[in-house]
Parts: structure tokens; C-alpha cells; sequence
């Protein structure tokens, strides 16, 4: 099977779903960013300010482009992921492109968490109100890439483990009635 890759702003599920449904459909899951702090031995965050973005982009185009060959796989893809070079068009015909949906709000309080600050070069240091017009601003640039995904999903129930378990097997009902 072709990978599934998943896309999406920034705490939108694409890790926490993705990896309940690659255990619904018995395959294996990688988070691109996991991938690349792995091959880099940096965090994210570190990368980003040791490297800058624009490099970093680099990196993670090279990244896709590894797992982008494997198949029986679910790649957790990071929110800029697709908004660079000719990343969607890549995954796009090279498997199946779900575009993870999900409340501003919702995105918000996710990442107005602790434990997403540290974690997210773009909300280190923000305030809850920065968080919120961030989102606003990124968001409304990064949609016209996120739609060039082939199925649109609703990632919105997923704050529980039963949440989580019933929207990936609703996501894995979807991608199986259109042959992915």
C-alpha cells in the first residue's frame, strides 16, 4: 500500500490520530519531525534556531522524499510541510493526502498547553492572544496548500483515548470506501 500522509496545521491530530490509525490498519507509523530530530540529532526547535527555517526546509523536503519511498505506512507530516517547494504535489502522487481538519479554538487551546509551547518553534514565548492571531495568520496562508489534499477529514474528536480510537476508525472506514 501507498503511504497515507497526513497534513494539517499545527495541533490538528496528525501525530495522536495517526498513530491509532496506523495500528487500525496494521501499519507502520513515522512523525516526519520525530524522523528528522532522529537524522539530525536535534530537536526541532533547536534546528530551526541553530539552522533557520529556510534550511530547515531544506532538510525536511529531503526527509519527505526518503519516506515519501516506503510503503505500509502512515507519515505524520509537519503543518509547513506541504507549503514548501512541490511537497503536496509529491505527496500527492505518490500516495494518499488527508487533510486533517479542526476548529481554530480547538487548535488553540491545544496549543496553548504547556507541554505544546516548548515544543513548537512558533508558539515558544507567545502569549494565549498571540497564540490565537498566529493561528489566524497561518492558517489563512497555509489553506490553499492543506486543500490540494485528496480527502478532507475532521479531527476535532480526539481529546480522549476512546475519541481517538472512534475518529481513526471513522478516518479508516473513509480511506478504505475510496480504495486507499
Amino acid at each position: 500500500m501507498q503511504p497515507i500522509f497526513l497534513v494539517g496545521f499545527m495541533c490538528s491530530g496528525k501525530s495522536t490520530l495517526g498513530v491509532e490509525l496506523a495500528r487500525q490498519m496494521n501499519l507502520r507509523f513515522i512523525d516526519l519531525d520525530d524522523y528528522i530530530e532522529q537524522r539530525q540529532g536535534a530537536t526541532i526547535v533547536e534546528l530551526f534556531a541553530r539552522i533557520g527555517e529556510a534550511r530547515f526546509r531544506e532538510i525536511e523536503t529531503e526527509a519527505l522524499r526518503e519516506v515519501s519511498r516506503l510503503h505500509d505506512v502512515v507519515i505524520s507530516c509537519g503543518g509547513g510541510t506541504p507549503c514548501h517547494g512541490s511537497n503536496m504535489a509529491l505527496m500527492n502522487r505518490l500516495g494518499t493526502t488527508v487533510w486533517l481538519t479542526t476548529g481554530t479554538e480547538r487548535i488553540v487551546s491545544r496549543l496553548c498547553l504547556p507541554e505544546h509551547r516548548v515544543k513548537r518553534p512558533a508558539t515558544a514565548g507567545l502569549t494565549d492572544e498571540q497564540i490565537t492571531q498566529m493561528v489566524h495568520d497561518t492558517l489563512s496562508k497555509r489553506e490553499p496548500y492543506y486543500s490540494q489534499a485528496q480527502l478532507k477529514f475532521d479531527s476535532t474528536r480526539i481529546e480522549t483515548a476512546e475519541e481517538t480510537i472512534e475518529t481513526a476508525a471513522q478516518l479508516k472506514e473513509l480511506l478504505l470506501a475510496v480504495g486507499r
